[in-house]
């Protein structure tokens, strides 16, 4: 359990995504889902929170969820600046995470890589199990991490690789095999 003091659930272009904060920042994102009640079952899963959204957050939350709403419509957001609250997380995972943090909008790198910027070089799979404990998703951009070759790699959020593939094309980044080139015609 983290220390949340209050959570929201509100809509985006990609579906219904939750968020709980304590004093320090932001403890938990939950990525889209397709209702209100499945984010507000999955805060309560993994926060141990329940009830309605909390009255009047804090205004770095409000922009916050702007700035999310604007991500979802496909803008270049930053969340680098947003104050997150990482208690009880290790400090290899703490390192994992403030290497990903470093990632900007659009850009990717693979696990190998991530591992070596964190100063934990060696350790891809680990590098992945952090990561597939991140309770900040998006704004700890999880989803700019690859697998080798380009692949996508797994992702633990709702609607795993597909939710990972989305939200990299929103940043203008494609993976996956290249379109077929058109076939020629024998004129």
């Amino acid at each position: 359990m983290t220390n949340a003091i209050g959570h929201i659930v509100f809509e985006t272009a990609l579906g219904f995504m939750g968020l709980a904060w304590s004093e320090t920042g932001l403890t938990r994102l939950c990525l889209p889902q397709s209702s209100r009640g499945a984010v507000e079952r999955r805060l309560t899963r993994l926060n141990g929170i329940a009830g309605p959204d909390s009255g009047d957050p804090p205004r770095w939350v409000e922009s916050l969820v702007a700035d999310i709403r604007a991500y979802a419509q496909g803008e270049a957001i930053d969340f680098s600046a947003v104050p997150v609250d990482l208690a009880g997380v290790d400090d290899f995972r703490r390192a994992i995470y403030d290497a990903a943090r470093r990632l900007a909008f659009g850009e990717t790198t693979h696990y190998v890589e991530l591992a070596k910027r964190a100063g934990q070089p060696g350790l891809p799979r680990e590098t992945g199990a952090a990561l597939g404990a991140n309770p900040v998703p998006l704004v700890i951009p999880c989803h700019r991490i690859l697998a080798a070759g380009g692949k996508i790699g797994g992702f633990s959020a709702p609607g795993g690789s597909a939710t990972k593939e989305k939200m990299l094309g929103l940043e203008g980044v494609h993976v996956g095999p290249p379109p077929a080139a058109q076939a020629s015609f024998g004129f």
